[in-house]
């Protein structure tokens, strides 16, 4: 019988269809992805992006290197705060920075292949970019993401996480702090889901599960087991664990060839720090865009137990 569940704290809503389930192996796509003549983001192609911004490691060869996005989502204005004009139209500029991380400099590699040591470079430099754009005139929220394949968003091959801060802070992050309340929700989640059947893995420092009302096939959330709001709170073991969760993740993703985008979700004010990854294995149609209920052919405790099959 199809389920109707919702979500832990925030006002939204899946089925959870199980007689549409399938089998994960049916889940996987084929690759489709078109073959560049050439690539901006491969090393000797640097004079083709807007000017470097910064590099891991600093001097000759990079393995990571970031710049602003040529065709940024955001940029300077006048207008940083919010003003209504007869009762129904608010606006104001889009203000802000969009930024390009680029991953690692092999072409043929994607996050899912990068080592703990390569990734903690990834996890530096989001940290280090996040603090540089939240010092700009009208930022009050800097957004990670990062698209993987067609179907997530890509349009450019090459590995690679954006970056943009903004004059808004998103909507659902208020609500998030709003209604995880002081006494942080998350933190009680944590300890449930991380023995429970939506247990996906754990370490010392993070915990990951299929959260119960999971939007997306296969959709994972990891999380800090220590309260800290932000990416910059983290000890250096505590990011190397990041690193360590996120990839193990992410390499399960690679058995089904699955796009997906990831989003990170830091506190304003007391947000429990999480990430959230959304495989792209299903398409929204009419009645998910209609009624913003979500439906799921995947249950979560089926997905939890193919990301705690052995690598």
């Amino acid at each position: 019988m199809p389920e109707l569940r919702k979500d832990y704290i925030l006002d939204r809503y899946v089925i959870i269809a199980t007689e549409r389930a399938k089998r994960p192996d049916q889940f996987r796509t084929e690759n489709k992805e078109d073959k560049p003549t050439t690539c901006f983001f491969c090393p000797g192609n640097e004079n083709m992006t807007p000017p470097e911004i910064m590099r891991f490691p600093g001097v000759g060869d990079w393995q990571v290197r970031v710049f602003e996005n040529k065709f940024a989502a955001v940029g300077q204005g006048e207008r940083k705060d919010l003003a209504t004009d007869n009762d129904f139209f608010t606006y104001a500029d889009a203000v802000g920075r969009h930024e390009v991380v680029v991953e690692t400099n092999d072409h043929a590699r994607t996050v899912w292949d990068l080592t703990i040591h390569e990734m903690r470079l990834v996890i530096d430099a989001y940290i280090q970019r996040i603090a540089e754009i939240e010092k700009l005139p009208g930022v009050r929220y800097v957004q990670i993401f990062k698209n993987h394949g067609k179907e997530a968003g890509t349009s450019i091959q090459h590995t690679h996480t954006q970056i943009i801060g903004y004059n808004l802070v998103p909507s659902v992050i208020e609500d998030e702090e709003k209604k995880c309340g002081d006494d942080c929700k998350y933190c009680r989640i944590i300890e449930i889901e991380k023995g429970s059947d939506r247990r996906i893995y754990q370490n010392s420092t993070w915990a990951s599960f299929a959260p119960y009302a999971s939007r997306f096939p296969f959709e994972a959330w990891l999380f800090p087991k220590r309260h800290v709001r932000r990416l910059d709170e983290l000890g250096s073991q505590e990011k190397d664990d990041l690193c360590d969760a996120l990839l193990y993740i992410l390499r399960k993703l690679k058995e089904l060839n699955s796009p997906y985008n990831y989003a990170i979700h830091y506190g304003i004010k007391n947000l429990h720090l999480h990430i959230e990854v959304m495989p792209r294995l299903a398409t929204w149609a009419g009645f998910e865009l209609g009624t913003g209920t979500i439906i799921n052919s995947m249950p979560p405790e089926k997905a939890a137990l193919f990301y705690r099959q052995a690598l």
